[in-house]
Parts: C-alpha cells; sequence; structure tokens
C-alpha cells in the first residue's frame, strides 16, 4: 500500500494570520478577557489550543452572533476569519469592547467588490452556503444580496433589476460555480460575473481533481470545513469513490482499506499540519 500526501494540502495564509493574531492579542494583553465570536477557523483542535491560551470561543448553532455578543461585557472580541458585519462590528464599538478583526483578505475583497456594485444600483446573486459565517455577514449588508446554494435557488429568484452582479463565497466548488454561471448567463444575458474563490481553494480543489490511481481519499478537516467538504465532492466528481473527511487518524476505519493500494491524504484549509502528518503516519506505519 503506497501513501501519499497532496500537495497543496492545509494551512492556507487566512488561517496561519487568524491565528497569529489571537495568539498575538493574548500576549499583547495577559490579563484580559479575549472572546471569539463564532470560531475562529472551522477546526474544533485550534478552538481547544486557543482555550488553553485562555482565548475563549464563543460559538453556539442555535445561537446568532448578536446573541453571543450580549453574552460579553468586557475584554476584547475577535472576529473570525471569515468576515463580520458592519453592524455587529457597530454593535461591539457601542458596547465599549475592544476588538480584533481577523478577516481573511480575500474575504474582505469580496465584501468590498460587493459593496461597489451595490453603490451602483445592481442587485448581487450571491453562491454560497445557508448558515456559514463568510455568508451571513455578506447577505446582511444589503436585502438587494440573494444567496443561492443551487440551481433550484437560482431559477427561484425573482429579480426586478437590468443590472445583476455575481459572484461566490471564496471557499465553494470552482466546478459547481462553473455551471452556475452558464446558468445565470441564460437567464441573465447581461448579468456581470466575478469568481471569488481563493486562490488556496481553487488550488487544492485542483489538486484533487487532477489525481490520478487514486483507490481512497482521506481529506483532514472538521464537518463545520466548508473547504473541507468541498474537497470531498470535486473527489467525488472525479471519480474517486472511496473519500473520506476525518477530523484525526483515530477515525480511520480498517475495512476501508481491504483491497487498496494507493491512498491520498488531503486536508482543508483550516486543518493543523500535525494531525495531516499523523495520519500519514498511521497509515504508514500500519498499513504500508
Amino acid at each position: 500500500m503506497i501513501v501519499k500526501k497532496v500537495i497543496p494540502c492545509g494551512y492556507c495564509k487566512g488561517v496561519v494570520n487568524a491565528i497569529n493574531l489571537a495568539k498575538k492579542t493574548r500576549q499583547d494583553n495577559p490579563d484580559e478577557n479575549i472572546y471569539i465570536l463564532g470560531m475562529l477557523v472551522h477546526n474544533s483542535y485550534v478552538s481547544k489550543q486557543l482555550n488553553e491560551l485562555g482565548i475563549i470561543t464563543l460559538d453556539d448553532s442555535n445561537k446568532s452572533k448578536d446573541e453571543l455578543l450580549d453574552e460579553i461585557n468586557d475584554g476584547i472580541v475577535i472576529f473570525t476569519a471569515h468576515g463580520i458585519s458592519d453592524r455587529i462590528k457597530n454593535k461591539v464599538i457601542e458596547k465599549g469592547l475592544k476588538y480584533v478583526d481577523a478577516s481573511c483578505i480575500d474575504v474582505l475583497k469580496t465584501q468590498n467588490i460587493i459593496k461597489q456594485y451595490l453603490n451602483n444600483g445592481y442587485d448581487v446573486i450571491y453562491f454560497g452556503k445557508h448558515n456559514h459565517p463568510e455568508a451571513d455577514a455578506v447577505i446582511s449588508i444589503s436585502d438587494k444580496i440573494h444567496l443561492i446554494e443551487n440551481k433550484d435557488d437560482l431559477l427561484s429568484l425573482k429579480i426586478d433589476n437590468n443590472k445583476i452582479f455575481m459572484t461566490n463565497q471564496t471557499t465553494m466548488s470552482y466546478l459547481q460555480l462553473n455551471d452556475l454561471i452558464q446558468l445565470a448567463k441564460s437567464i441573465y444575458p447581461d448579468i456581470v460575473l466575478e469568481k471569488e474563490i481563493c486562490d488556496a481553494t481553487s488550488k487544492r480543489q485542483q489538486a484533487i481533481s487532477e489525481l490520478k490511481d487514486c483507490d481512497l481519499l482521506y481529506v483532514v478537516g472538521d464537518l463545520k470545513s466548508n473547504n473541507s467538504n468541498k474537497l470531498i465532492e470535486i473527489a467525488k466528481n472525479n471519480g474517486i469513490g472511496k473519500a473520506y473527511l476525518i477530523q484525526d487518524y483515530h477515525e480511520i476505519k480498517k475495512e476501508d482499506l481491504k483491497d487498496i493500494n494507493n491512498i491520498y491524504v488531503s486536508a482543508g484549509a483550516s486543518t493543523p499540519p500535525n494531525l495531516i502528518d499523523e495520519v500519514i503516519d498511521y497509515l504508514r506505519s500500519n498499513f504500508s
């Protein structure tokens, strides 16, 4: 059995920047209460490491960011890598709290492009994931932003505006985006389009789509990680029948490795390098 690592995989620049900012915030403010409004990046191991530094992650699927913010009365609030709405940022200021913005520069770039088109009278079609923090931050900007997840959502839109702009969440599937763009062009011939899948996401997806002789693929990543889940989608679209999302090597099932010759290991952009190495070492030590 041969185990190979897919290149590139793991941490992207936005994740590294967010983690470094959080650690520096603790270093510079040793006696302050520090909170993260949501998961800094979508990986529970990262959240655990930050918690060990006394940085508290406030994350509850049953509560909005507004409600989470209501629980903070002092200290420093860190905004996650996925971006934050202006309304939440203003609420933090009104409460007299300090904040650190760990938003990825690619996410901010997309937000700024959207705002420019809104200011020029456009409606915006935004391809993203419902209830994902990056998408939530974008759709909070204006009621002229229409969130879609699939072709059915696109077909059901009723936009009474000749000026339409379409873009996307930075961690979506480039294959699905291309299909949606073609459909959007057929419905709105004058639509303005701009692909905003970030470079790290597109390179990781492309690497998966180009895999040959792959009998099984493990993507190491958190269940909440959209970019990790998209790597699994890309793999299955590429004809890889056995493609599994695992959080660490403990989730590897021996029965899945029966009659397997070539294993590839990839990882989401928020996956710590040591988790990837542990998966590869476990496979090589026990099954090669």
